[in-house]
């Protein structure tokens, strides 16, 4: 348990309970954000554990009746994250309240309905449906199966340029109809849930993809969707080959484990850094043709530079960016939520718990909550994506 308050008003609170017990882990951590918050809280998340699936219905009542409130957000997923905690594939309850005056705060449900002409995501707020605050920006959990996140994210970037989103795909299920979303006393299992925020609080997104480029940028000469044919007129394998030859060995290793290629977002910096890359996986190598298959579309005069992720490169990214984020304001954030990805945790560190200690070591014991996610939503260079990979967080400055 956590909590931060301020002169002006703001309280953020967090609690997590690992009791087998449903209704033990539910009245501990409302009990201990009732200990903290002055009142009823204006906006809460609740992430749950895939063991409490079948019971979102429950916790979103108890918690919406003892709190007092229905802005109540929040999914089920494989793992599940408090102060300093990764709670891994254990019964887990995290839930993450916040009075925020003066903040303007739009929940909804969203649906993606097939049309003729492709599709369209239907629910947005009828404050949105005209122009958004100009300081607006989004938290979103949705469901992998049902829910075009990436669709969603290109609207937002063409329609709603500047507004940031981020948040994570539920990851407790594993077959359409498996996850739950909680939308105060609502759970569904399709969409996805979210709420706009503008006014009241500062907010700042930190996004970790974790990687480091190895070899020179390359321009693409010849591409069809998400295949890359050529690199700088020769065959892509060509050039991945003398890269890859020119590696020390241990580095050599970690690409034999997995690839990534970086697109680069803004083409027209003269310098790059680790975050200006998209990073997107390697799917394949065709050696008949030569050509590189990634998760991404591309097209020919874009940039690209092969990445490559361990551990110790996400542990720095991370940290490196968690430094700058604290630089930037006078005192720590308030609090934070998180959405990591369910391949990070034990399964890339080896240790549990790194991305919200690492948190805890550069920000503080600040209220945090979040889930490990099947796929991360969150903004690189101005421009909101889906990500893999990857540690996306909201700050509450």
């Amino acid at each position: 348990m956590n909590t931060e308050k301020s002169m002006d008003g703001v309280q953020i609170a967090s609690a997590l309970a690992k009791h087998d017990d449903l209704a033990a882990a539910l009245d501990h951590v409302c009990e201990r954000i009732e200990e903290q918050l002055e009142g009823a809280p204006d906006l809460s998340f609740v992430f749950v554990s895939a063991n409490h699936v079948n019971d979102c219905q429950q916790i979103a009542d108890v918690i919406c009746d003892r709190l007092a409130t229905e802005r109540l957000l929040g999914c089920a997923g494989e793992s599940i994250v408090g102060v300093g905690e990764e709670v891994e594939g254990d019964s887990a309850i995290s839930l993450w309240c916040a009075k925020m005056p003066d903040t303007t705060l739009l929940p909804m449900h969203l649906r993606f309905e097939r049309t003729t002409d492709g599709g369209s995501i239907l629910g947005w707020h009828d404050e949105l449906l005209t122009d958004w605050p100009p300081d607006a920006a989004m938290i979103l959990m949705g469901d992998p199966f049902s829910f075009p996140a990436d669709a969603m994210l290109e609207q937002l970037n063409r329609d709603q340029p500047g507004v940031g989103v981020v948040g994570g795909m539920a990851s407790a299920g594993q077959e359409p109809g498996s996850n739950r979303l909680i939308l105060g006393r609502r759970v569904e299992t399709e969409g996805a849930v979210a709420v706009v925020l503008s006014g009241g609080v500062r907010l700042r997104t930190v996004v970790s993809q974790g990687c480091r480029p190895i070899g020179t940028p390359l321009v693409i000469t010849k591409a069809e969707r998400n295949v890359i044919q050529e690199l700088g007129g020769r065959a892509a394998m060509l050039q991945l080959k003398e890269i890859f030859d020119a590696l020390p060995n241990y580095e050599k290793e970690i690409v034999q484990r997995g690839l990534h290629v970086g697109r680069v977002i803004s083409e027209y910096q003269e310098r790059r850094e680790q975050g200006d890359f998209l990073i997107r996986n390697v799917m394949g190598i065709d050696p008949d043709n030569g050509s590189i298959v990634i998760g991404d579309f591309v097209r020919p005069g874009q940039t690209v530079q092969f990445h490559i992720r361990d551990d110790k490169t996400a542990d720095n990214d991370l940290g490196q960016l968690l430094l700058e984020s604290r630089k930037r304001s006078e005192l720590p954030p308030r609090g934070a939520l998180l959405f990591t990805c369910n391949g990070r945790g034990t399964r890339l560190f080896g240790d549990p718990h790194h991305d919200a200690a690492l948190i805890a070591a550069h920000l503080g014991a600040i209220p945090l909550a979040g889930f490990f996610a099947a796929g991360e939503l969150g903004p690189v260079s101005g421009a909101n994506f889906m990500h893999g990979f990857t540690a996306s967080m909201m700050l509450f400055e």
